[in-house]
């Protein structure tokens, strides 16, 4: 029986990818103080919108990783629509994202990166 998944995007600047790629990249590093929320978002287009706006003005490079998760795990979490109907995110409590890294199923890959 082949577990269901549901694929997930996550824009990140250089350091956060620095640190998925020093997890040989299986995890998503552990939130700051000031970040109680991970927050995966659930399609591309929103994680492309996010790594542009945000991240390139703000650190120069951005980058939108994808991932997928067990499916059924996944669904203790609420999806929160924060604006458009492109603005989808999976809201994952800070504390529980260690158990959410160990639910990836395969590898986190870089599918964009964006430059000023």
């Amino acid at each position: 029986m082949n577990q269901q998944t549901i694929t997930l995007y996550r824009p990140v600047n250089q350091k956060e990818l620095d640190l998925i790629e020093a997890s040989t990249w299986k995890r998503f590093p552990p939130r700051l103080m000031e970040q109680p929320i991970f927050y995966p978002v659930t399609n591309l287009e929103y994680a492309r919108q996010i790594s542009t706006m945000w991240n390139v003005p703000a650190y120069g490079v951005g980058y939108v990783t994808k991932f997928d998760v067990d499916a059924n795990y996944a669904s203790k979490f609420p999806i929160q629509n924060v604006g458009g109907h492109i603005h989808n995110e999976l809201w994952v409590p800070a504390e529980e994202l260690e158990e959410f890294n160990s639910h990836i199923v395969g590898l986190i890959e870089v599918v964009e990166t964006h430059h000023k």
